[in-house]
């Protein structure tokens, strides 16, 4: 049910811009709708998870409600998901406050923005990836969602990407949450790694056994400090703090939802939920309490600095979740139900506060608080709603944030007493001051947030104040969002038991208080405690310093900036840059030869010294070293093809010519293809000779742009040191190869091959069915390659679309071609021998190939017209037959597309561009893209028939005529490989052979005088 619900929520999103095009804003509340479902869903799971936990408090086994699916069993990743007392409390947060935002986004955007639609899709996906998140209870699905909401919020934040300053804050807060999360990542796989099991729940059971061995302490206290860090940082905690206020260029409804309910509590609730577990590891505390209380002063301190009312909201909840890390990570009974309720009050009060900062922004255009004026007297409503959620932010009764609050003290109070010893300079006392100077400073702020807004100001010098006018009456769907959470602000301090409920579940497991000592409990009235004087306290200091705010600022103007998180990021990231460029400028030369020396040394230098002295724990060479069992060659025809080889490579060294070059190194791999066939094995004998045969007209091809010789400086300057480079690569290579078989002490897996072959793939042809079936993935990955690189050369090569040249030849009309070069552009002797080619080449009948009529006679070959005409069928009928019959004998897919691409490369060679698009009037692409279609249809068709994705099925029938039939499904994949390598050939040939007969046609014709151009299609003759 937990993914059948996560499935549709990311569908939905996947939909969101198409009906958005039909609806427009409307649609933000159908989204709304979606997620007040996904409440009252998530909701119905209450009594189930209240039970549970109950059950676990007297030591009764009833766990939470949970889902879990198999993903990839060989490294244990499930998709698991479990839902508790935390994950709940945090799915009403995330689903109740995105329903309340999309309602707010519905008026929030203009009735024409068309960038609305994806940025609804987008915030949905968000809410589904926080879903997901909090759910989820696999390390590895939980850091899939993680980076999700990372990815996400970086498309939500560069919403206005028109707007440098958008983009800039986008990318700054994509670098420091990834960072953070690739370090979570670490430490997450260690502690899967450690526990043996990357459940969720298993790791943080074993937590204090872990913790408690010697002899993996120091690995999960390392582990648990790297997963804090991912936290850290997501929670804008310092020294990460500065990507916080930087993400405001959001729209307001992003900064409602990521900044206050959502994304930022990510960091927060892992806190929470490694606490049980992991809370005394060594590094846990200093980090947790420390960098907490830090960020608190810090963010406070830098709220009352601020004049836009929406940034001292941006570096309040920086404060803020300093003080939640804090109480999430103390690690007792009392601080775990403290935690989880000022968790959920502070999305209640900042999202509200959020939305009313938009409400102004929108309706008056400005957030300078020095600007605004009088909103108080004449936006009542608004200004109601902003009153008792800014109290409800300092901590002032009868509001949730003050009986939030309220335990926030208590718990801290407790673990002061519990660690002091006597002694009031301990740590806990010293973290109970910073907590109140903290929430002071939090008075202060919410005050200056309010009076900025609200209240009616007095001229300031330099700056025009004037009472506020807004742009028309605000609506009340605008209204309705902040009002409800205001609402809630208010019902839970009345009625806290819901939420009572939910974290004394949470709070289980803990270890509890000790006995006689009476449990933290939410209520408005405590009685005369210490803690009630620490909450007069902070009143009463916040108030003051609001009192003098004129002198408190000059004081922080005064106050050096020592050190500066955002200026040190920046000069990170310009270090970084620098070292780059001047790596990138002693490295990338502009030189081919450069980096192939450089690529070719490094994996002959290492490799070698591995060789030689042997690897940690393994035997050098010396050690190794036996010629007992080389055998030099088993019949004469090897040695043969090795002098065929040896001659090509030293052909190709020595060769002038970049042609004669390429020619070389063909007849190399001719001659392995040889030794494979010798060998025993004819399909990879016949893939290599396919593939050496379309290389070598590929180069040949792209060697029509570039100069024939080949040592444009020197001739001889660095042969002998390439040659010697390109030996010791061989040699290393070969001995690399032969130590890692003399090392193998497992049976290798191909020795199940054949059996498996032959009884799972039904196929006898081992090869194939290996490709089509037993590693299809990898197969299906290797085609999507071939798709891109495709997709690469084209784009290269071609300014236009691949379809515009394909309709230009099609409209060229037929008596436009047939010259190369305008008659007096020729010597009387070249005219002469033209003339005499034309008046044989040009026939009444039906021309063999297309190139009869669009080459010029001089470039004409009839006898290979003929014969390409004469074995283009055949060609492609043996081609055909390569790919049904290679399930059992040589062949495939593959081989059968190489083939029938060597037909088409027959036809270009013969006729030029035109007989190429007479041959193959479709879109290279097209091609591609269904076989790729035909691919992903035979993984997906075995899905619905309740099986897994690419697995095969065998059909035995008898047709009238033809007999028996054995078909396997796994030939219509073999199919799909068949489309994609005939589009990748005749991608290649159009791109490296039209598009550059088009280009040289063209610069001719720029050479020829005016009135003189070229007429001709040179190609055929060019190329061949």
């Amino acid at each position: 049910m937990i993914l059948g619900m996560l499935t549709a929520l990311f569908a939905v999103s996947i939909l969101t811009p198409f009906i958005f095009q039909r609806f427009g804003r409307r649609t933000f509340f159908l989204l709304a709708a979606l997620l007040t479902a996904a409440l009252v869903w998530i909701l119905s799971y209450v009594p189930a998870v209240l039970a549970a936990d109950q059950a676990a408090a007297i030591g009764e086994p009833n766990a939470p409600p949970a889902e879990v699916m198999e993903w990839i069993p060989q490294f244990g990743v499930e998709l698991a998901f479990r839902v508790d007392a935390l994950s709940l409390a945090m799915s009403v947060l995330i689903l109740g406050v995105g329903a309340l935002v999309m309602l707010y986004c519905a008026r929030y955007f203009a009735t024409s923005e068309r960038a609305a639609g994806p940025f609804a899709a987008e915030l949905f996906a968000f809410a589904a990836s926080m879903l997901g998140l909090v759910l989820s209870d696999d390390l590895v699905m939980l850091f899939v969602f993680w980076e999700l909401t990372t990815i996400l919020s970086f498309l939500l934040i560069g919403f206005s990407a028109h707007r440098i300053y958008a983009r800039r804050s986008a990318i700054q807060a994509l670098i420091v949450t990834t960072f953070g999360g690739l370090a979570m990542l670490v430490g997450l796989v260690w502690l899967g790694e450690l526990t043996g099991s990357y459940r969720l729940s298993e790791v943080l059971a074993a937590g204090p056994s872990l913790l408690a061995d010697s002899s993996t302490a120091t690995a999960v206290d390392i582990a648990v400090a790297l997963v804090l860090l991912g936290a850290l940082s997501k929670s804008a905690l310092v020294p990460f703090h500065f990507w916080l206020p930087a993400a405001m260029a959001a729209p307001t409804p992003v900064s409602a939802y990521l900044h206050a309910a959502a994304m930022v509590k990510a960091g927060v609730y892992l806190v929470a939920r490694f606490a049980p577990g992991f809370h005394e590891s060594t590094f846990w505390l200093p980090l947790v309490l420390g960098l907490g209380l830090i960020t608190m002063l810090v963010g406070a301190w830098r709220a009352l600095r601020q004049t836009d009312i929406k940034l001292i909201l941006a570096y309040g909840t920086v404060s803020q979740l300093g003080f939640l890390i804090m109480i999430n990570g103390l690690g007792t009974e009392d601080a775990a139900l403290a935690g989880l309720a000022m968790l959920l009050a502070h999305g209640l009060f900042k999202a509200a506060l959020f939305m009313v900062v938009g409400i102004i922004d929108h309706q008056s255009g400005t957030r300078d608080l020095r600007k605004l004026s009088g909103l108080g007297r004449s936006q009542r409503p608004l200004f109601l709603v902003a009153l008792i959620s800014t109290a409800s932010m300092a901590g002032l009764p009868p509001l949730f944030g003050f009986v939030a609050k309220e335990v926030v003290f208590e718990s801290f109070f407790s673990y002061a007493e519990a660690t002091s010893s006597g002694s009031l300079l301990t740590l806990g006392w010293l973290v109970v001051a910073g907590v109140v100077l903290g929430s002071a400073l939090t008075v202060a702020y919410s005050a200056r947030f309010l009076w900025g807004a609200f209240a009616t100001k007095r001229p300031v010098p330099g700056v025009a104040v004037a009472r506020t006018i807004f742009h028309g009456p605000v609506p009340r769907v605008f209204l309705a969002a902040p009002m409800i959470l205001t609402a809630f602000t208010v019902a839970l301090a009345l009625v806290p038991q819901p939420v009572q409920a939910l974290a004394e579940s949470f709070s289980t497991l803990f270890d509890p208080v000790e006995p006689g000592v009476e449990a933290t409990y939410l209520a408005l009235w405590h009685g005369l405690t210490p803690v009630l004087g620490l909450s007069v306290l902070t009143w009463v200091l916040g108030f003051a310093l609001f009192w003098v705010r004129d002198a408190f600022g000059r004081l922080q103007a005064n106050v050096p900036a020592v050190v500066e998180a955002e200026r040190g990021y920046r000069g990170t990231v310009r270090g970084v840059d620098l070292l780059s460029s001047w790596v990138t400028a002693r490295t990338q030369r502009g030189a081919l030869g450069w980096y192939l020396f450089i690529i070719l040394a490094v994996a002959t230098l290492v490799p070698l010294a591995v060789v030689i002295f042997g690897a940690p724990g393994g035997r050098s060479l010396a050690e190794r070293a036996s010629l007992d069992s080389v055998i030099i060659a088993e019949q004469p025809l090897q040695i043969v093809l090795a002098l065929v080889i040896l001659a090509g490579a030293s052909g190709a060294i020595w060769a002038p010519k970049r042609f004669m070059a390429v020619l070389m190194v063909s007849m190399c791999g001719w001659g392995i293809a040889g030794i494979f066939a010798l060998q025993g094995a004819p399909d990879l004998a016949l893939t290599l000779l396919l593939v050496e045969s379309i290389v070598l007209v590929v180069f040949v091809l792209a060697l029509r742009s570039l100069p024939a010789g080949i040592w444009t400086q020197s001739p001889t300057r660095f042969k002998l040191g390439r040659a010697l480079l390109g030996v010791g690569f061989g040699v290393v290579m070969m001995v690399v190869a032969a130590m890692s078989m003399d090392a193998r002490i497992a049976e290798p897996i191909s020795m199940e091959f054949p059996w498996m072959a032959y009884e799972v793939g039904q196929g006898a042809n081992i090869v194939n069915v290996t490709l089509v079936d037993l590693r299809v993935w990898d197969t299906f990955g290797e085609i999507t390659v071939l798709a891109a690189a495709a997709t690469g050369i084209a784009s290269l090569i071609f300014v236009k679309r691949r379809d515009v040249q394909r309709r230009e030849l099609h409209e060229v009309p037929s008596g436009t071609v047939g010259r190369v070069l305008s008659d007096k552009a020729l010597s009387p002797r070249q005219f002469r021998e033209i003339k005499v080619a034309r008046s044989f080449a040009t026939v009444a009948r039906e021309a063999w190939l297309v190139a009869g009529r669009t080459v010029a006679p001089e470039h004409r070959s009839i006898v290979f017209e003929v014969v390409t005409r004469l074995m283009f069928h055949g060609i492609i009928m043996i081609s055909l037959y390569l790919l049904l019959a290679g399930h059992n004998l040589p062949g495939g897919g593959f081989a059968g597309g190489l083939l029938a691409g060597l037909a088409f490369v027959l036809r270009y060679l013969a006729g030029g561009r035109y007989e190429l698009e007479a041959a193959i009037p479709f879109s290279a692409g097209a091609l591609m893209g269904w076989g790729l279609a035909v691919a992903c249809f035979t993984g997906l068709a075995p899905l619905i028939a309740g099986g897994q994705a690419f697995q095969s099925f065998d059909v035995e029938l008898t047709l009238p005529l033809f007999g028996y039939h054995h078909f396997v499904s796994a030939v219509l994949f073999d199919v799909g490989v068949y489309l994609v390598v005939i589009g990748l050939i005749v991608d290649i040939l159009r791109s490296l052979g039209s598009e550059i007969d088009v280009r040289s046609e063209r610069e001719g014709q720029r050479a020829s005088s005016p009135g003189h151009g070229i007429h001709g299609e040179t190609s055929a003759g060019v190329a061949r």
